[in-house]
């Protein structure tokens, strides 16, 4: 999982709570473009695991939004890390604002993707190539998971998990952690709220 100053903190830690059940079969760190603490945009600060430069390839590059993206869509050495990693890892998912980050690598580029609907103007015009879904909770195209905004980014990745653990699995987890699952991508009604209308 990414980090950078100014992330959300739900955007981290619910996906992580989700795979974090599953530490048979995966391993889990935060990535920055420095070792060292990191602030949310709560407060709250952790600490970088890795960076770019210690890691080749992923099985899961996961994208968190935040306040901060406001200001790292133009941190250009940011972006072309995130690419190079992004291009090399098995699965790439982007929770809320996190989508405008992986839009300018250009690898979302005539793909089906969504993101938080408060902020989706925004993120849209970061790259008007990117087929934008304004009505979905989460979108999958190829290896390629968006999300709406926050709180969706664990049903996301509770569908990711479906998806290459089996549902079952999934099911477990949400039951586990007492997390109503929403586990319909289409089922998003802060696209009316927020006036994005077909």
């Amino acid at each position: 999982m990414l980090v950078f100053e100014g992330f959300e903190l739900l955007d981290v830690f619910g996906p992580l709570e989700m795979f974090g059940f599953l530490k048979e079969q995966v391993e889990i760190f935060l990535i920055g473009e420095r070792l060292g603490k990191i602030q949310s945009t709560a407060g709250p600060s952790v600490i970088v695991d890795k960076t770019f430069e210690d890691l080749s390839a992923l099985d899961i590059l996961m994208i968190p939004g935040g306040a901060g993206t406001r200001t790292e869509v133009t941190n250009e050495s940011l972006i072309q890390k995130i690419s190079r990693l992004a291009r090399s890892s098995k699965h790439v998912a982007t929770i809320c604002t996190g989508a405008a980050l992986l839009a300018k690598t250009g690898l979302l580029d005539d793909r089906r993707a969504t993101t938080n609907k408060r902020a989706y103007n925004w993120v849209v015009s970061q790259n008007e190539k990117v087929n934008w879904i304004h009505k979905a909770r989460w979108v999958e195209d190829a290896n390629f998971f968006t999300s709406s905004g926050i709180s969706a980014g664990t049903d996301m990745s509770l569908a990711l998990i479906a998806k290459l653990f089996g549902r079952e699995q999934a099911l477990a987890i949400a039951q586990r952690t007492e997390y109503n699952w929403d586990d319909d991508s289409t089922n998003d009604r802060f696209a009316e709220l927020n006036k994005l209308l077909d």
